[in-house]
This record gives C-alpha cells, sequence and structure tokens, in this order.
C-alpha cells in the first residue's frame, strides 16, 4: 500500500486571521530606532514610508490579526498551498525520516512573496497611495510585489540587486510583463547609488545598498511609499498564513514534526513556517527543533554580531537590534540572491539569540547538490534559496538513518527555480564557486556598529 503523499486544503481552510508572535515572544523585543536621531521610532516617524495599517501592525502584540477579504480574495490564487511527503526522496536517503514540505512555488511570483505583497499592496492602495519603491535580491520579491502592483492598479518601481539583475534577466522581464520598472542597484538614479557607482565603479550591489535607493526614491515623492519584502514585523506577520496551513496538514498526515527548517537571509519565509508552530511552544505545547539555514557567504547569525544595525547601507533605515555583518557589508554575488543580506529579521535574531532556534550556514555547492538530488527525487526544481532548507533537511535525514530512530522533519520549500537555470547550468558543468566567508571584511564592516 502506498503512502499518502500530498495533504491540501480548500479554500474555506485560507487563515482568516494572521498570527502574531510578538503576543507570545518570552522576550520583550528592542524598539527600533531612528536613523537620525537613534530615539524609538513611533508611529509618525513610519508615516513617510508606510501606511498606517502596517505601522500598527508592526507595533502590534494583537496574536490575531484579521486578514481582509480582498487580501483572502487574491490569495485564493494559489492558497492553501501543498504539503507533501518527499516519499521518493525518502527512499533514495534510506532514511527512517519522514520528510515533509511545504511547498510555497506555485503562486503568481513562484515563491512566498506574494503573501506579504499583496496586503502591503492592499493597504497602500486603501491609503491612496500611487506608487511603491522596494529593492529585490533574486528577484521573487519584485516579483510579487509587481504582481500586487498590478492587482490593485499601482505603480511599481524596483531596484534590483546588479548581481541578480545580470544573473536573472527573466525575473526582471517578469516584473516589467507586471507593468514594473526595474533598474539594476547601484543606480545612477539615487544619491546613495552615484555614491557607491563612485567608489566602487563595477559593484555588484547589494540588498543593503538597494534598500537605501528605495528609501530615497521614497522620500523624495509624496506620491511614493516604501515596501520591503522581509526582515520587518508586519512581513513576518503576512508569512504565518505558511505555518497555520502547516499545522492542519501535519494533523491531516496523522504526525506531528520533530524538525522545522527553512532557509533564512532576511527571515520571512523562515518565520512564516515556524512562527505558529514555536507560538504553540509558548503557550505550553510541544517543543521542536527550528533550523535557520544561511548561506556561508552571508552567515549574519552564525558569524554575524546581535547588536543595532542600520538595515541599508547609507543609512537611512530604521536602526533594529538582530544579527549583522555590518551595514557596509557586501557579501559575493551568490546564485541564491535572495538571501544576500547583511541582517536578519529582529523577531528571527532574538528567537536565535534566546536559543529557542538553531542557525547554520552552508556553501552553495552542496546546497546545488542538495537542489539535483530534490529535483531527480521530487521532480521540483527548487530556487537556489530553498536549496539551503532541503541541503539542511537532507542532512538531518541522514544523521536519523545512523541512530535508526524515526523523526520527522518539516521544511519550507519557498520557491520554485525555473527562472535560475543558469545557476543550475554553472553547478551541473562544474563551474560553481564556494566562497569562503570573508572574516576580515566581516571584520571591518562591523567595526561601524555599536555593540
Amino acid at each position: 500500500m502506498v503512502a499518502r503523499t500530498r495533504f491540501t486544503l480548500g479554500e474555506e481552510d485560507i487563515p482568516k486571521a494572521w498570527y502574531n508572535i510578538s503576543a507570545d515572544l518570552p522576550v520583550p523585543q528592542a524598539p527600533p530606532l531612528h536613523p537620525g536621531t537613534h530615539q524609538p521610532l513611533g508611529p509618525a516617524d513610519l508615516a513617510p514610508l508606510f501606511p498606517m495599517a502596517l505601522i500598527m501592525q508592526e507595533v502590534s502584540t494583537e496574536r490575531e490579526i484579521e486578514i481582509p477579504d480582498p487580501v483572502r480574495e487574491l490569495y485564493k490564487q494559489y492558497r492553501p498551498s501543498p504539503l507533501v511527503r518527499a516519499l521518493r526522496l525518502e527512499k533514495a536517503l534510506d532514511t527512517p525520516a519522514h520528510i515533509y514540505y511545504k511547498y510555497e512555488g506555485g503562486s503568481p511570483a513562484g515563491s512566498h512573496k506574494p503573501n506579504t505583497a499583496i496586503p502591503q499592496a492592499f493597504y497602500n492602495k486603501e491609503e491612496g497611495i500611487k506608487r511603491i519603491a522596494t529593492e529585490t535580491g533574486a528577484g521573487q520579491w519584485g516579483s510579487a510585489l509587481a504582481h500586487a502592483g498590478a492587482m490593485f492598479g499601482l505603480e511599481i518601481k524596483v531596484y534590483m540587486v546588479r548581481a541578480s539583475y545580470d544573473q536573472k534577466p527573466y525575473r526582471r522581464l517578469m516584473m516589467e510583463t507586471y507593468g514594473a520598472s526595474v533598474v539594476a542597484s547601484p543606480s545612477m538614479e539615487t544619491a546613495a547609488g552615484r555614491a557607491i557607482l563612485a567608489e566602487h565603479p563595477n559593484s555588484t550591489g547589494s540588498l543593503g545598498i538597494a534598500i537605501s535607493e528605495a528609501v530615497e526614491d521614497t522620500v523624495m515623492r509624496d506620491d511614493t511609499h516604501y515596501s520591503l519584502g522581509s526582515v520587518l514585523n508586519h512581513v513576518m506577520l503576512h508569512q504565518t498564513v505558511i505555518g497555520l496551513e502547516s499545522i492542519k496538514q501535519m494533523e491531516m498526515a496523522g504526525e506531528e514534526p520533530d524538525i522545522i527548517i527553512a532557509c533564512a537571509g532576511g527571515g520571512s519565509n523562515f518565520a512564516g513556517i515556524s512562527f505558529p508552530w514555536l507560538g504553540m511552544t509558548f503557550r505550553g505545547g510541544r517543543k521542536y527543533r527550528i533550523i535557520a539555514v544561511e548561506p556561508e557567504a552571508a552567515p549574519s547569525m552564525t558569524r554575524g554580531r546581535y547588536a543595532y544595525d542600520y538595515g541599508d547601507t547609507a543609512k537611512m533605515a530604521p536602526v533594529v537590534k538582530m544579527y549583522t555583518l555590518g551595514h557596509d557589508f557586501i557579501p559575493e554575488p551568490i546564485h541564491a540572491g535572495g538571501l544576500r543580506y547583511h541582517g536578519m529579521s529582529p523577531q528571527v535574531s532574538l528567537l536565535k539569540h534566546e536559543g529557542f532556534i538553531e542557525a547554520r550556514s552552508v556553501h552553495q555547492r552542496p546546497c546545488f547538490e542538495a537542489g539535483v538530488q530534490f529535483a531527480r527525487t521530487e521532480g521540483l526544481i527548487p530556487a537556489p534559496e530553498s536549496t539551503h532548507a532541503i541541503r539542511a533537511a537532507i542532512d538531518e535525514a541522514l544523521e536519523v538513518k545512523k541512530t535508526g530512530e524515526k523523526k520527522v522533519i518539516l521544511f519550507n520549500l519557498s520557491g520554485h527555480g525555473y527562472f535560475d537555470m543558469t545557476s543550475y547550468q554553472r553547478y551541473l558543468e562544474g563551474k560553481l564557486e564556494d566562497y569562503e566567508y570573508p572574516a576580515a571584511e566581516v571584520k571591518h564592516a562591523l567595526e561601524a556598529v555599536e555593540a
């Protein structure tokens, strides 16, 4: 008898409220600071950047925040997303572990990013905003916001990190097809971009630089707000639809995870799968091993410092307490462009600092090896970012094989890799590089970070 492999929910099972982990955090989160005064930020300080509804979500301590009906209607384009048991991968590994993955690649953008792009576009539209400026690394966030902008009739301007702009032309074309305007960052369109190019004419860019450009673009115009695809509390909040659905689906499977895994760049898909499970733990439930997997080229949680730092290179974004490699640090141009960020979500950072989650870093070649094995067993080609989670899931399953102890592993497959085939080409041709941890560069960047 073949075990059931796919666990699906109906539209009526799309969550009606997001889960806010701020209601259950055992340790209070440090307040964000104004980049100019370094005093705690108030709602009025954020009003030039975000609609008030998102600002209120950012500081809310309510456990549940209702999802507006127009947002749930657009969620129905691709939610609920499936939970799948990876039986073929289990067989290939010859492991007693049961491996499940939550597949977020069926969205219009091909990743988890629309979970927050749609509500962010909705709230901006409700406030009368006409235009949104943003940054994107690998292009998944830019694609998601471009789609959401098309759904709500908003103009979208995207500053795309130069390394990904060059590596992933089809992501750029996808954004432009949805109607967005896309430029490579650093660009000549902002003072921040021009300053970087003056000093580093061949800069491959970074998310920190692209954020600076998008924030500068925003504050120079009255009709524009800024939108961020990761890091901030309200983004973590919106992504919890992933974990909320997975709880129901694991019940359908008749199992409960021992280990929960996701890749982590800014923290959004990791928070999405893990926060609802952590919330149950904090309210007196079972404990889980929860693992965030980041690239060795940008290992903020495993090699960075837990401190207040700027979220961007030009020091225009709020100052937050997080794991950071320094706002001046520019990671190497790895193909997992969505993970090339110097910092980490303050909420995820707090959980790591307090020991509620684990973090590990991995090189990109072992990740692509895992991605190819997954493709050849499960039939889906994962995004380079998602291969980090697959690598850790495989490693955990092989550890279980040594002990013979049954473990249930749940990981978030945050997106597909069908726009990333040049990176797979480089791997298959043996041309993909592993970048060593740049200790000297990080040390230099951290000199500008407060203890």
